[in-house]
């Protein structure tokens, strides 16, 4: 195979709409595209994505002759790009919050099966990250928690649930993007850890994982000065990916790069020369998820390297080679089985939701009639989540179980709309406060302390990320680590019972 061919195997492309466009097919004839990436935007219902899925395939094996990887970020809870009518599983925080890794391999069968009905062949999940940095932007929930140890039980779980449904996934991001105050998507974090700190925290998960059989692994686009001096990140750092990864740790799977159209790359370095620099560091799959121009200068750079002799040809034999030992195993060209949205996974999930609400501390009541409900509608908490979602804000869906008054803020209220829900909630003899990543909105806070001196019964929820709850005051607290519908249904049952049956996967500080 000529390395014209080759890069194409190595790419991994997406495109807009629910459809194959002509744009995307003129891409894959001209390059060769081998492989590509779906997003909530390609994603109407099952039906009209399995039946994409197979135009994909029919697609790329006609021009390759080889099928395709289809890839997608099913992590579940706030990255789930699949649709109503699918099963979505709790995100990794709500998931070790039931307190038994069992429950992550669980997770990923279920996710294994709806994808492998779909047609999807490759998840980029599950997250391997330890979020040891509370105010980390982009991870926060998506992590199994802050001990190293219990997120290595957690993947080493979520790794034999895909393998069990011979799905491919991925674990992401390494060597570590828990301890970042910068999301990758808008920047360039930098992690100043050394190699032993590295492997007392964020390598143990990955390499729980790698003795797990773990068919992929995700480089991330994060600075590591003390294991690389040249000033490129992880993704770009052959010290990293090959030498440390591939040489330290053993792992012989495939290695994918994250998307290279993020500002962590494309701003700093160029995506189409980070993504050579990418496939010469050891990087097997390169992602260009979207925009067509970048797609196209990428191919085409990645081509005149080829010619010019800056594109590695020892490196591409392998990533090939291995690439298409990988698609032998998990690149199905047919959707199966023909049931994907099976009630018994639906229930299971559901179940792990019900386990994972989490009383954190204080006194709870049963609201009813005269509580306020005060909260801020769901929104998209970083890139890597999916688009805000069109479901009734978690107050007024709980006015619609209890009764009583509620309001709808802002994610970072200012004073005014704290005066102003405030003498609302005056009218109310308890409050029931919703929040959502408050610990990064310090508008939120101040609601609650603002609340909170009216002097009625009061707890509050956190719908995303427990590290709202120690700033707010001394309340009834509980962690849902979720804002969606499901979520809400397990925290009323929960409420209405006074069971609750989640750990906190994560340390907390003291209530200020």
């Amino acid at each position: 195979m000529d390395l014209h061919a080759i890069i194409g195997q190595r790419l991994v492309f997406g495109f807009q709409g629910p459809a194959l466009t002509e744009s995307f097919r003129q891409l894959v004839r001209q390059y060769k595209i081998g492989n590509v990436i779906l997003f909530r935007h390609n994603v109407v219902d099952n039906a009209q994505l399995r039946a994409l899925c197979a135009d994909i395939q029919q697609l790329v094996q006609s021009e390759t002759g080889h099928p395709a990887f289809i890839t997608i970020d099913q992590e579940g809870g706030m990255v789930s790009r699949l649709s109503a009518d699918a099963v979505v599983t709790p995100g990794n925080m709500a998931v070790a919050a039931t307190g038994d890794p069992v429950s992550a391999r669980i997770a990923a069968q279920i996710t294994a099966r709806q994808l492998r009905g779909l047609g999807v062949n490759l998840n980029l999940a599950p997250v391997l990250d330890v979020n040891s940095n509370a105010r980390n932007p982009v991870i926060g929930v998506r992590s199994f928690g802050d001990d190293p140890t219990r997120v290595a039980d957690f993947a080493r779980e979520a790794v034999l649930g895909y393998q069990n449904e011979n799905v491919c996934c991925c674990g992401k991001h390494f060597p570590g993007h828990g301890d970042t105050a910068v999301d990758s998507h808008i920047g360039l974090p930098c992690v100043g850890k050394d190699l032993p700190a590295l492997e007392a925290c964020e390598l143990l998960p990955f390499r729980a994982a790698i003795k797990g059989g773990i068919p992929a692994i995700m480089s991330s686009h994060i600075l590591f000065p003390r294991l690389e001096p040249d000033g490129v990140p992880a993704t770009m750092s052959r010290r990293i990916m090959h030498d440390l990864l591939r040489g330290q740790l053993g792992f012989d799977g495939l290695i994918l790069s994250d998307c290279m159209c993020m500002d962590a790359i494309q701003r700093h370095y160029g995506t189409p020369q980070g993504a050579l620099a990418a496939m010469n560091a050891g990087v097997d799959l390169v992602f260009v998820s979207s925009n067509e121009t970048l797609q196209r200068e990428t191919a085409e750079y990645l081509r005149a390297a080829a010619q010019e002799g800056r594109l590695d040809e020892t490196q591409a034999q392998a990533s090939m080679e291995r690439i298409l030992r990988a698609k032998e195993r998990y690149a199905f060209t047919s959707a199966q089985p023909e049931l994907v949205a099976l009630i018994p996974d639906r229930e299971a999930a559901e179940w792990m939701l019900r386990r994972a609400i989490t009383h954190v501390s204080g006194p709870l009541f049963q609201p009813d009639e005269r509580t306020f409900f005060c909260g801020p509608e769901d929104y998209r908490a970083s890139l890597a989540g999916n688009a805000a979602s069109a479901m009734e804000a978690a107050p007024l869906l709980l006015r619609r179980c209890y009764g009583g008054g509620a309001a709808v803020c802002g994610k970072d209220p200012d004073e005014d709309e704290i005066a102003r829900l405030t003498a609302q909630a005056a009218g109310y003899d308890s409050i029931l406060l919703l929040t959502c990543n408050g610990h990064l909105f310090p508008g939120q806070i101040a609601l609650a302390r603002a609340l909170h001196a009216l002097s009625k019964p009061m707890m509050a929820a956190a719908l995303r990320n427990p590290y709202d709850l120690p700033l707010l005051p001394d309340i009834g607290k509980i962690a849902v680590y979720d804002y969606s519908p499901a979520a809400l249904r397990a925290l009323i049952a929960a409420l209405d019972s006074g069971h609750f049956y989640g750990r906190l996967p994560v340390h907390l500080e003291e209530s200020v």
